[in-house]
């Protein structure tokens, strides 16, 4: 087993030294559902971005190490000024620097880019290993920086990289650290070079600054259910019984502090005990409905790099809505939608549409409705002119998840939680037309945002076959919504 270390693997033994121990030796169980594919992209959208940052340059390919390494030793020799993915080793540490700037004479600049909006803990480790690493190889380190997304900046016609773009100098705080850089690197090394897994208990570290992969290992022998699995508690609560001994539900029941939904949740798991339902409280929420009555649902996705004019870093911009309604009472289930085409900018099309297709005054119901009421107050921000019939929607939304949240209607299934990804299963765990993973393509809001964010550079025929799939997935968005408003009148009788 070799002890050589990248500075991903650095900074994992940063975060938990049995993390890179578990990645050397038994990566086998580490568990890949904790990547996520879009964060990946997006910094590797971000990175190549930033490559043009200082002007012209030169970035070396990716591919076999030793070819890496030479030919960043070919581009310094050659005086090459700016050197994207330069790539060193030395005595088993690797690294490659985002951006260098070789400023001749041995003399260097590192920028290492995140798609961040801040600097974080873990990104001084990671600076300050790549300072460790070139100094060690002789180069002088005259400034060490990260380079992350500026989210105050607003995108004009034209994209502007150098406003885009935030560069904090990192240098004399990751400087003090180089001695105790020295110390870790030989602490992991050894660390890795062990033939016994290290004996480390659980801590807040297993989830910040990413969360492990392996914690599904490192709590197998926990009982089931445990206090990491009680909705509704902060991580640092939940630490903070586990190293009281206080850790299964039997002794949370007995010993900790719990609110009543907690207290709900631990009970209906214990005993097997009928739903509860207070239906007076259902009925008195749904007296508050009237008709027409529409669903809707809203789909967006958050480029680190704006697209479009107006817009910042990270704005949620809605691409897509699905409405099912009723125009009266015991009157058909009728269906609109819409679905920007890619390319443009969807956001004015969108709400123009939305605006058209609910009428002034109506009654909207959405499933946790912070999220569609606060996309709907930036359109109306973005579009004076549309803002009265914008607000009127807004002002119209009643949240379906209300019911839920307040324990109005409980069971064993929804685990404690009243998001629409329990209470939907709980509540109809027979029916296959409710079932998100018979769809084909897109089976939850990520993948939507990544399907819609990809449109641009498919095909006609993939294309097509995308928005299906995104129209599927969002329209039953809005049918689970009429479905479960059809559960809470039987259940309030």
């Amino acid at each position: 087993m070799t002890d050589s270390l990248s500075k991903s693997l650095y900074c994992s033994g940063v975060q938990c030294p049995k993390m890179l121990w578990l990645k050397k030796h038994r990566p086998e169980l580490f568990d890949e559902s904790v990547m996520n594919q879009a964060v990946l992209d997006t910094g590797s959208e971000v990175g190549d971005l930033a490559m043009g940052l200082f002007g012209d340059f030169t970035e070396v390919p990716y591919g076999e190490l030793s070819g890496m390494i030479r030919e960043t030793e070919r581009l310094l020799a050659a005086g090459e000024r700016i050197i994207a993915e330069a790539s060193f080793s030395c005595d088993g540490l690797f690294c490659s620097v985002d951006i260098l700037q070789n400023n001749g004479g041995g003399e260097v600049e590192l920028y290492e880019v995140k798609s961040s909006t801040s600097v974080h803990e873990i990104h001084y480790h990671d600076v300050a290993y790549q300072m460790f690493v070139l100094e060690e190889l002789g180069f002088r380190v005259s400034r060490a920086c990260l380079v992350h997304i500026n989210r105050e900046y607003v995108r004009g016609k034209e994209l502007e990289i150098e406003k885009l773009f935030a560069v904090e100098d990192l240098t004399d705080t990751v400087r003090q650290m180089q001695q105790a850089v020295a110390e870790r690197v030989i602490f992991l090394k050894d660390c890795i070079r062990d033939s016994e897994e290290p004996a480390r208990d659980l801590g807040p570290f297993c989830f910040d600054p990413y969360e492990c992969g392996f914690w599904k290992h490192c709590t197998e022998d926990l009982p089931e259910p445990n206090v990491f699995q009680l909705s509704g508690m902060q991580k640092r609560t939940m630490f903070k019984n586990y190293w009281q001994g206080i850790i299964s539900f039997e002794d949370l029941l007995r010993e900790a502090k719990l609110n009543a939904g907690q207290e709900m949740q631990i009970e209906y798991e214990l005993e097997d005990l009928p739903d509860h339902i207070e239906a007076d409280g259902i009925r008195k929420f749904l007296e508050g409905l009237s008709y027409p009555l529409y669903f809707l649902d809203f789909e967006s996705f958050q480029p680190a790099v704006p697209l479009y004019e107006n817009a910042r870093p990270y704005d949620q911009i809605v691409f897509q809505y699905s409405l099912h309604y009723y125009e009266e009472e015991g009157g058909p289930l009728l269906h609109k939608e819409y679905l920007a085409m890619p390319g443009g900018d969807p956001r004015r099309e969108l709400a123009e549409q939305l605006c058209r297709d609910i009428p002034a005054g109506v009654c909207t119901i959405a499933y946790n409705m912070a999220f569609e009421k606060g996309r709907i107050k930036e359109l109306a921000g973005l579009y004076p002119d549309l803002r009265d019939p914008l607000m009127d929607i807004h002002d119209g939304i009643t949240d379906l998840m209300e019911p839920f949240r307040k324990k109005l209607y409980y069971t064993k299934a929804m685990q404690g939680s009243y998001s629409i990804k329990y209470v939907l299963p709980a509540l109809f765990p027979e029916d296959p037309a409710l079932d998100y993973h018979n769809l084909e393509g897109v089976h939850n809001g990520g993948e939507a945002s990544a399907a819609f964010a990809a449109m641009a550079k498919m095909g006609p025929e993939e294309l097509a076959a995308c928005r299906e799939n995104l129209l599927k997935y969002c329209g039953l968005d809005t049918f689970a919504m009429v479905r479960v408003l059809e559960k809470l009148r039987e259940k309030a009788g």
